[in-house]
């Protein structure tokens, strides 16, 4: 007799700090028979998969050796064709830069039944943690969610023209080794020097660092800080309001911890 076919979720885990996980997403982990997890995900949200629980490390990580995402997609495949529920464990929300569309298009076309559960993106989470909004009537209309992928030292990606209005929030993620490039190509574009700019490493974590600079700097704050934390970058004039001091809950969430 046939296995009948598992399931696959798409989980989002936050940036990091358990208690900013969704319900859902906490259930999802706890009834997990296989969780392939990204090389971010903290031990902690790791320990809430139940014993029997097979784990395994795809990687993902900016500039690190990771599984291949065909190898990801065959993985999650096999083990569902096996009868396993499986739960794709990935940092912040699935469908910000989480390649959810390709893998649910890869399951879905193979006859797997696929669930997305949302996560707290690491642009909210800085936001709440530090006190800035993303959005601001007079400052901010606009959003925008953007990675910048550098080649000898020069952005390569097209469409940066957009990115310079005055009105955008700007939030760059795995942003790390970018900034010069990203600062240097805003201001080509026409964004102001002096406009207000954020680097939040570990966003949403108790251990976040924040740097509060100008675009015209930036670059030379982020090699200054050498972090070694995923870095969000945020541009525009939201960036002024940010309060360089850990939110209560989270400091209180460390103490316990």
């Amino acid at each position: 007799m046939p296995l009948e076919m598992g399931k696959v979720r798409l989980v989002g885990a936050g940036p990091g700090a358990v208690d900013l996980m969704t319900v859902r997403a906490l259930r999802a982990v706890e009834s997990a028979q296989a969780l392939l997890y990204d090389a971010l995900i903290p031990d902690e949200i790791l320990a809430l998969a139940p014993a029997g629980c097979v784990r395994i490390q795809t990687g993902k990580r900016a500039g690190k050796a990771s599984m291949r995402q065909e190898t990801i997609n065959r993985l999650m495949l096999r083990l569902a064709r096996r009868g396993v529920e499986v739960v794709r464990l990935k940092g912040g929300d699935p469908s910000v830069f989480g390649r959810s569309g390709e893998e649910r298009a890869f399951l879905e076309a193979h006859g797997v039944e696929v669930e997305i559960v949302p996560g707290v993106t690491a642009a909210s989470a800085a936001a709440a943690q530090f006190a800035f909004p993303l959005s601001h009537r007079g400052e901010a209309r606009r959003i925008a969610f953007a990675t910048a992928r550098v080649q000898d030292g020069s952005i390569v990606e097209s469409g940066w023209s957009g990115l310079a209005d005055a009105e955008t929030t700007l939030i760059l993620y795995m942003a790390r080794d970018a900034a010069h490039a990203a600062a240097d190509r805003l201001m080509a574009e026409g964004r102001a020097p002096d406009t207000p700019a954020l680097a939040v490493e570990n966003a949403g974590r108790p251990e976040a660092r924040i740097i509060s600079t100008t675009l015209r700097i930036l670059g030379k704050e982020v090699e200054n800080a050498a972090f070694s934390g995923p870095v969000l970058l945020v541009v525009g004039e939201v960036a002024g309001q940010a309060r360089a001091a850990y939110a209560p809950s989270l400091r209180a969430a460390s103490a316990r911890s």
